[in-house]
């Protein structure tokens, strides 16, 4: 990046942002449960918050951006090309995919809302073909979710716009 300090702070207020909006909008539109149940052991528990977050940085923030967005992109674009249909294309693939692995671990809501964010990061990503800003939303929106979690605000925060 040309400037790192602005695409860190762009990717920190994006990433909370969009966590905001899939937490207290998205996910309740869609039936989801206010508090994430396959993550309630982090609450208040100082012990699985280092590894959580170290996690969601490094395995999710920079490893699921480099691979779903990176080389998936790449991957995708020597076969269909690089047309901006065949790049909105791609982003539909990469973030129907993308959904899916978070099945395992987060069952259909994890899903759901991994679709969407793939959707919007995807797009993202064909349109400015910049990965480190949305390494650092991806991190950031990670981070949020798990200190939201930790300290038991999930509910707060999805019941804020609809009670």
């Amino acid at each position: 990046p040309k400037s790192w300090a602005l695409t860190i702070a762009v990717g920190i207020i994006a990433g909370v942002a969009l966590k905001l909006l899939m937490k207290a909008v998205v996910m309740p539109l869609l039936g989801a449960p206010p508090a994430n149940p396959f993550y309630q052991h982090l609450v208040h528990n100082p012990g699985a918050l280092p590894g959580m977050l170290f996690t969601v940085i490094a395995s999710a923030g920079f490893g699921e951006e480099v691979i779903w967005r990176g080389f998936l992109f790449e991957r995708i674009g020597r076969l269909i090309g690089t047309s901006p249909r065949a790049r909105a294309a791609t982003a539909i693939v990469s973030a129907t995919l993308f959904g899916l692995v978070h099945y395992p671990s987060q069952r259909w809501m994890g899903v759901q809302q991994a679709f969407l964010v793939g959707l919007i990061v995807g797009g993202t990503y064909a349109a400015t073909r910049r990965i480190w800003p949305l390494i650092v939303l991806h991190a950031a929106f990670d981070v949020f979710a798990v200190l939201l979690i930790y300290f038991d605000l999930e509910t707060a925060v999805a019941r804020s716009v609809f009670r």
